[in-house]
């Protein structure tokens, strides 16, 4: 019997290609560089193929920044359905912050915009500065987002070299807490790294409170390193790889294609 839709699937459950179209929930680990489309679009790819068939439905359930990796919710067949549910679950990361630099982008994507002198802080300014964005907040997103402003997508506009007003979102951070504080150098410029453990409703961008924590410490700061640990019930340690999905899938569709047809 195939997994019942809205239950996550592991390597060892996969049994047939049917369970695809039925409709399965997948916990994918997602590639560092991939965006969240990238990997709905390639699973989406690959099971056509194996499947021979034209169209299947394929989504994910809160999108991860090309340089995140972590915990992708991916639905397929019926199961897409959940897809809404699946979305407004909260999330946990672990989030490596770089303060006393900013980017355009708010992570490591671009280079460093501005340097500032981190050097000066404190463990105690870091971690009374991390209180402060705890709670329920208003939090603007990043120009260089998904986010759709007069119909437009602000990152098509930020890469374009313009401006949009980007209006603020009503999000809830459970938890901030800083577990680590490194003081180094590069190329000269006194900066520290923090690393902190962030529960936080949906539509929060990590990116957007990295910036902030570094606003408020008066130094600036940007994301240099994010893996979703949860999503809702689902945990890192459940998540296969893109690479074993899709070796799953290749091997399923060979089986298929080998075994005789019935006269």
């Amino acid at each position: 019997m195939p997994n019942s839709p809205g239950n996550p699937i592991s390597i060892m459950d996969f049994k047939s290609l049917e369970q695809f179209e039925l409709g399965q929930v997948l916990l994918i680990d997602k590639p560092l560089g991939w965006t969240s489309f990238d990997v709905v679009n390639k699973v989406r790819y690959q099971l056509k193929r194996a499947l021979g068939i034209k169209k299947i439905k394929v989504g994910h359930a809160g999108t991860l920044d090309p340089l995140a990796t972590g915990v992708l919710v991916l639905c397929t067949g019926k199961a897409t359905k959940q897809i809404d549910q699946f979305q407004s679950d909260d999330k946990h990361y672990t989030a490596q912050i770089r303060l006393g630099a900013t980017t355009p982008c708010l992570d490591a994507e671009l280079p460093v915009d501005q340097w500032t002198p981190a050097h000066h802080l404190t463990d105690e300014s870091i971690h009374e500065a991390a209180k402060t964005w705890t709670g329920k907040i208003e939090q603007i997103p990043p120009l260089f987002s998904a986010k759709k402003i007069d119909g437009q997508k602000a990152y098509a506009v930020a890469r374009q070299g313009g401006e949009l007003k980007m209006r603020p979102a009503h999000v809830h951070i459970h938890e901030l807490n800083i577990n680590s504080i490194i003081r180094h150098e590069i190329d000269g410029h006194p900066i520290v790294d923090v690393e902190a453990l962030v529960e936080c409703s949906k539509g929060t961008y990590i990116r957007s409170l990295a910036r902030d924590l570094g606003e408020t410490l008066g130094v600036g700061g940007h994301l240099i390193g994010l893996e979703r640990v949860a999503s809702g019930p689902f945990q890192i340690g459940q998540c296969m790889s893109l690479e074993q999905l899709i070796q799953v899938i290749e091997d399923l569709g060979r089986d298929q294609s080998s075994k005789p047809v019935d006269l």
